[in-house]
């Protein structure tokens, strides 16, 4: 299911903000201890590479929508949130925006906070009005 992989990445961009590796170990025993299937892992690895190929161009967004903290000050759980809901919001157009929203706030209440799922959709939706990169309309 595609809301373990999302966890998964999650735990991953976490991990990565905490340390110099690249996470290349905790990524595959992650992969394999919550039994992703090909599809997820493919997943998994698409918006890993996406983040990494684009982050720069996130950390821009995430400043320029966020009103409360420049990206540097945002929490590191809500950061790694935001990257994986920028990388499927900008860059995937086979998952729809409504999807991504929705599963975002489901990881900011899981493993952050109420407050954090309002704040993370504020600027998803916020991104997906203006119409940046390659938002889809729904």
């Amino acid at each position: 299911m595609r809301t373990i992989a999302r966890e998964t990445v999650f735990k991953i961009l976490f991990s990565r903000q905490f340390s110099e590796s690249d996470g290349a170990e905790l990524k595959h025993a992650l992969y394999k201890a919550e039994k992703l299937t090909a599809e997820d892992i493919g997943y998994a690895d698409r918006i890993l590479s996406i983040i990494e190929e684009h982050k720069d161009e996130f950390t821009e967004i995430i400043d320029r929508h966020s009103h409360a903290f420049p990206e540097k000050r945002i929490y590191p759980a809500d950061r790694s949130i935001l990257l994986i809901g920028l990388a499927e919001l900008l860059y995937c157009a086979d998952i729809p925006a409504k999807v991504t929203f929705n599963e975002a706030a489901n990881i900011a209440s899981k493993y952050s906070s109420e407050r954090s799922a309002s704040y993370i959709s504020g600027i998803l939706s916020s991104v997906g009005q203006k119409g940046e990169g390659n938002v889809q309309a729904d």
